[in-house]
């Protein structure tokens, strides 16, 4: 092994063949290492110069790691931000958009029969135009089957054998009287009234609609 002079005389040696901005202005003292490392066998000074290098290596690959560690732990921390900033703006956009649905399928609910001129008789078809502006455009089709086929669109229909009354057929009749007083001659508290009923039993008219279909009542 070489001595340890001898290892720092090629130390000095190797750094400024590395490119070292070091400069020995010593010219007694860069005789006396170069005397030195000239008194080191051949093989022992490569195996010395392949150490050193190898250390140097080493060294500028753990700086490399840690450098590239630190950007990319940084990358992904503002990957995590932008992303939980992303959901939260995607939540309340749809929490306002269902705010926003509520609120207008509240105020078609909310109608009531003082909204529509009172009448001795209503037609079919102006019936059907007062269901058309409380019931939700999306979900008209299906309120409209099931008037279809529980009264024909006739407000003032009776079950004989039932008693069920109104476009709906409710039974008993007077349970519409929870949404207006006129309920057996109005057809649009029937219509407040029905609407209610298929939300809040089975979330929506057109879920009403596929129990009605499976079961022929709903």
């Amino acid at each position: 092994m070489a001595s340890a002079t001898a290892v720092t005389a090629v130390g000095s040696v190797v750094g400024v063949a590395s490119g070292s901005t070091a400069q020995i202005n010593d010219a007694e003292t860069t005789a006396a290492d170069s005397t030195l490392l000239a008194d080191i066998p051949a093989g022992q000074q490569a195996e010395v110069q392949t150490a050193s290098l190898t250390q140097q290596a080493d060294t500028q690959a753990i700086a490399a790691d840690a450098s590239a560690k630190k950007v990319a732990e940084e990358s992904a921390r503002k990957a995590a931000a932008q992303t939980a900033i992303d959901k939260k703006e995607a939540a309340e956009k749809a929490a306002q958009d269902a705010k926003e649905r509520a609120e207008a399928k509240a105020a078609k609910a909310s109608r009531s029969s003082s909204s529509f001129p009172v009448q001795s008789s209503y037609t079919i078809a102006q019936i059907q135009a007062m269901a058309q502006s409380m019931v939700p455009s999306g979900q008209y089709q299906c309120f409209s089957n099931i008037v279809d086929h529980e009264s024909s669109w006739n407000y003032q229909a009776v079950n004989a054998s039932s008693g069920a009354y109104g476009l709906f057929q409710a039974l008993p009749g007077s349970k519409m009287s929870s949404v207006g007083s006129d309920w057996q001659t109005n057809p649009a508290t029937q219509i407040k009234w029905g609407l209610n009923y298929m939300d809040s039993r089975y979330g929506s008219p057109c879920e009403a609609w596929t129990f009605w279909q499976a079961n022929h009542w709903y």
